[in-house]
């Protein structure tokens, strides 16, 4: 349960500073507002995604769901921030 509770604040975080990160360049006007609107969006279905997916683990396969999960979280995490500086 402590590993979930973790889990779920370390998304939390991330996904924050993501956040912060397109309010800034928002205030800034440094960057395609409709992009970082969507960005913005994607953000929080991603975090709404993985909260709720974590909260529902499959029994038995505990340790390959959040390896998965992690990996998973990177990559698309990755990917928001790469979109982020190119906008």
């Amino acid at each position: 349960m402590a590993n979930r509770k973790h889990l779920k604040k370390s998304i939390k975080a991330v996904t924050s500073e993501l956040l912060a990160d397109c309010v800034m360049l928002s205030l800034c006007q440094q960057g395609q507002q409709e992009v970082i609107d969507r960005i913005m969006a994607e953000i929080l279905e991603l975090h709404n995604d993985y909260v709720a997916r974590i909260s529902h683990t499959e029994k038995g396969q505990e340790k390959l769901f959040y390896k998965k999960l992690r990996e998973e979280f990177a990559a698309k995490v990755c990917d928001l921030s790469e979109r982020l500086i190119k906008a």
